[in-house]
Formats: C-alpha cells, structure tokens, sequence
C-alpha cells in the first residue's frame, strides 16, 4: 500500500509540472473539480429523482427534431475523436508505450507527445459530458426502463474518470481506449439516429446486440493491452495502469451481465 501510495504521488507530481508547461488548468472545466462535480451531480439528481418526479404526471416528450440533431451530432463528434486518435504520435505511443513523463526532465518529443495526449483526451472529456443527455432524453421520454444501475454508473463514471485522467494522470497506456471507444460510438450513436428517424426504419436496427457485443470487445482489448503494459514495465504511471485494469474488469462483469439478460435465450 505505501509503494502504491508512493507511485501516486510521484506520478501526481511529474503530470503537475508537464500540465504547467502545457496549461492544462487554463482548459475548460479543468481548474478544479468543482464545475465538474456540480454537472455531474446536476445529471445524477435529475435522472435519479427530480426528472422522474417532475415527468410524474406529465405525458412523454416526443423529441424526435432534437434526438435526431443530438445523435447526428454525436456521430461527427466520434468520428472526429477517432480521427484524432490517429495522431502519428499517439499511433506510436499505443503501438510502443514508454514514458512521456521521464525521470531526469522532458525532451521536446516527451513535451510534444503529453501535448497532443492531454489535448484529444480533453476533448474525449468534453464528449464524456455531452453524452450525459443521453439518460436526461431518457427521463423526458418517461424510458425508466432504460435507466439502469449500468446505465447511470458507466456515464457517471466515464465523466469523472476521464477528467481525472486529464488533470492527473494522463499516461500514454489509456491512448487505446479512445481510440477504440470513440469508433464504438461512432457505431452506437449511429444506431440510435436511425432509430430517431422513425419506425419505419426498424427494419435497419437488427444488429442494436451487436453495440454491446462491440463494448465487450473493446474491454477485452484494452484489459489485455493494460496487462501486457503491465507486463512488460513500461515507464508509464502504473497507478493509471492498475485504476483502469480494475475499471476494465467492472464494465467487462456489468456489461457481460447486461448482454446475457438481454440476449441469451432464456431457460423454459
């Protein structure tokens, strides 16, 4: 635990002067914690009390303008995102991960590479926030099914932990996450604008099990490529290393779950 607690702080301080070089506190909603906490503690108390209290006695909002707009947004959004990821030198940070926060000071690449990280997972971040009106739009709808424990813990979660990452921690061994996240909604919030176009397009939404089957995967992928990092001790912060693996492990068992509820044939 003491070496552990150690790893941290060392980690804390050489991302502390990197961020400085690089402003990231000057960033929006990267000051301090406080803006953050309120819009997601905002989104948990709408969608958890005063959402559904407020739809009690109302009838349901169809939203169909808004949801097509919001989802066609979401899809460029994602699209960008992984373009982004494609940088030349994120490309090479996943495919050879080292250490752009190296003992003994920071060269111009170290610097350039933190540089291009921080700044496309700010804006993975800033994605992370706006997908939270997926389960306002929900609430709206009166979809109270659809608001599961997985639901609102995976956007809750993926908001503080991705503005956690930015502000702490941003090691190069989580590049394939978004990476690989930003293509799944490319796919995901496909699925859900044709949907938003109307029943007559449900012919076209045969394959909505396969989202969740691309989400496992995808957890799969990086949990392996964590343990390899890990493995093969690579000079990255390893207190991220073991945060994400462990997060990895819980959406891999939440939403494992989910797809066999939904989707395995049930026992007679």
């Amino acid at each position: 635990m003491t070496s552990l607690i150690h790893m941290m702080v060392s980690n804390y301080k050489e991302i502390e002067e990197i961020n400085k070089v690089i402003k990231v506190n000057t960033w929006p909603l990267m000051a301090s914690p406080g803006p953050m906490l309120c819009i997601v503690g905002s989104y948990l108390a709408f969608v958890l009390k005063v959402g559904p209290r407020m739809m009690e006695k109302r009838p349901a909002y169809q939203l169909n303008g808004p949801l097509i707009a919001y989802n066609a947004f979401q899809v460029l959004f994602s699209i960008w995102l992984t373009n982004n990821a494609f940088h030349p030198l994120i490309v090479g940070a996943i495919l050879s991960p080292r250490c752009g926060i190296s003992k003994g000071g920071q060269s111009a690449t170290d610097l350039e590479l933190q540089s291009v990280i921080s700044s496309s997972a700010w804006w993975y971040f800033m994605a992370k926030m706006s997908e939270l009106l997926d389960t306002v739009f929900f609430v709206l709808r009166k979809k109270q099914n659809q608001i599961t424990f997985l639901h609102v813990y995976h956007h809750t979660m993926t908001a503080v932990v991705s503005w956690t990452y930015v502000k702490f921690l941003p090691g190069e061994q989580c590049a394939l996450l978004g990476l690989i996240n930003s293509f799944v909604h490319v796919v995901m919030y496909a699925y859900y604008l044709i949907a938003a176009l109307g029943p007559q397009y449900k012919k076209y939404l045969w394959w909505k099990k396969y989202i969740t089957w691309l989400q496992l995967v995808q957890f799969v992928i990086v949990l392996g490529y964590l343990i390899m990092v890990l493995m093969m001790d690579c000079k990255v912060p390893k207190a991220l290393t073991y945060f994400m693996m462990t997060n990895m492990v819980i959406f891999l068992y939440l939403f494992g779950d989910f797809y066999r509820k939904a989707y395995k044939p049930k026992r007679v």
